[in-house]
């Protein structure tokens, strides 16, 4: 909780004005006693084992930090989330939302809405629960009956920036802290050697830039870290990881003299919640050059299991969510932008399915293969969805327009009843109709799997409490397992 502000007068020793606030330094003499008594404490702390300067805990324990796990409200079954970000606003018409009615329909006046357009792509029916799901996304499809597909999704405005930071943070207006810096807050992350919320990104910001992943008014340690994986090397992709001109010994001494040096200002002046996030983010760079380098270094993984991903960026980056999660991050966003398809809707969708299908099988495969699923949420969706129309901007070889309405949300894994079809859209797929679930809800619902109640994880700041659902959201109870 952040500290209370209290005020302070300044004293004057060199008026002669008298004060019994220790805050201050008020003479030379006095001043040189207490660097002199800091000074020799810090020259015996150089002598003992730096793991006994956190804290004075025994030699060899770790003092527990703001990332250390924290038990949720209730058991929950997912301990991680990988949340695959199609940034762009994915037609859902076309990929998870069959509409046979709007292909009967196609290039007839709808509503006095537009020019319907049939999806040019075929649906079928997959796994024993007979999902229906679009061409586009085959390979995935044979996990059907892990999938839990919420079609009745909608949210606020289709605007793409507005939109993306919203989905993300649950807040159109002011700035407010990203759904996974809110789960590290709440549950801490299982490795300490690797930051708690890490989001994987092609290259480019995503609309938004980094409010997406951002903190806010939660501590900085609980931010994501933004790494580029189009870096053509780990060493890159992480960069200045490593010292190369002091051991890791000397850097312990180095920040253990900081983070005293921290505490000394500490007892005489608040707490700097800036300060105290740089601090935090020397000591997680310090600790990840244990593990990092090799997190991410896809290529001690087999070549098969390579293969089964593909060559592509986002093979390369569902492999390194799956390596993350494997040692403890608690969550992981991979950002696949490209999805706003105004024109040439059926070159350009297939191009972006054909991008991320095979990866997103392989790491379903892979998660399953080597028991994790069960204890981890996937997710798959845009900022919002398409209409059933025809775009006018691109009427020769059309694409479709924002939609606010309606849109899909694939989740598959730890907590969701996999073979699961939740809500529904009208018969041309223009608004929810049925079940509607609001962003909100699916927050709620997200947290509900990892144990967290959404109306209990708040966190007090300008006089009120915060929570990721503001003042809404209701827990989606049917799509749970």
């Amino acid at each position: 909780m952040p500290l209370s502000h209290q005020p302070h007068l300044h004293p004057y020793p060199c008026c002669g004005r008298s004060t019994n606030i220790e805050d201050y330094f008020l003479t030379r003499r006095q001043f040189l006693n207490r660097m002199g008594l800091g000074l020799g404490g810090l020259a015996l702390a150089g002598l003992l084992d730096p793991r006994d300067l956190i804290g004075g805990q025994a030699p060899g324990t770790v003092k527990p930090g703001p990332l250390s796990p924290h038990p949720p409200h209730f058991p929950g079954k997912a301990k991680a989330i990988i949340h695959i970000f199609a940034q762009g606003a994915p037609s859902h018409v076309d990929t998870w939302d069959p509409k046979p009615a709007l292909t009967k329909m196609d290039g007839k006046t709808i509503g006095g809405d537009g020019v319907a357009m049939g999806s040019p792509f075929k649906f079928s029916r997959f796994g024993q629960s007979g999902l229906e799901v679009s061409e586009l996304f085959a390979k995935t499809a044979a996990h059907a009956d892990d999938l839990a597909i919420i079609r009745s999704m909608w949210t606020d405005i289709p605007a793409h920036e507005v939109a993306t930071v919203f989905m993300n943070t649950g807040s159109l207006r002011i700035t407010k802290p990203s759904m996974g810096s809110w789960l590290v807050y709440g549950l801490g992350t299982e490795n300490q050697n690797l930051p708690g919320f890490i989001a994987l990104r092609g290259g480019r910001l995503p609309p938004g830039g980094a409010s997406n992943y951002q903190a806010a008014f939660l501590p900085g340690v609980y931010q994501g870290a933004s790494i580029n994986t189009q870096a053509p090397s780990v060493p890159l992709m992480i960069q200045n990881i490593r010292n190369r001109y002091v051991g890791k010994a000397e850097q312990r001494r180095q920040l253990n003299f900081v983070q005293q040096l921290n505490e000394l200002h500490a007892q005489n002046l608040q707490r700097d919640a800036a300060l105290e996030t740089r601090l935090e983010s020397f000591e997680i760079a310090f600790r990840m050059q244990a593990e990092a380098l090799d997190a991410f270094d896809i290529n001690k993984e087999s070549a098969a299991t390579r293969a089964a991903y593909g060559t592509g960026e986002q093979g390369k980056q569902l492999l390194i969510a799956r390596r993350l999660v494997e040692r403890g991050v608690r969550v992981v966003q991979v950002w696949h932008d490209g999805w706003d398809h105004h024109q040439q809707l059926q070159q350009r969708i297939t191009q972006k399915a054909g991008e991320i299908d095979q990866p997103l099988a392989a790491l379903l495969s892979d998660l399953k293969q080597r028991g994790l699923l069960d204890s981890t949420l996937v997710i798959w969706g845009g900022e919002f969805g398409r209409k059933p129309t025809k775009d006018r901007n691109g009427y020769d070889d059309p694409g479709r327009d924002h939609n606010a309405k309606a849109f899909s949300v694939v989740l598959a894994g730890g907590g969701v009843k996999g073979g699961t079809v939740y809500g529904a859209t009208d018969e041309f797929g223009a608004a929810a109709v049925k079940d509607k679930v609001h962003v909100h809800d699916l927050h709620a619902t997200i947290l509900q799997c990892l144990g967290l109640d959404h109306t209990k994880l708040t966190y007090r700041f300008n006089g009120r409490d915060f929570r990721l659902t503001d003042v809404a959201g209701n827990v989606v109870k049917p799509i749970l397992a």
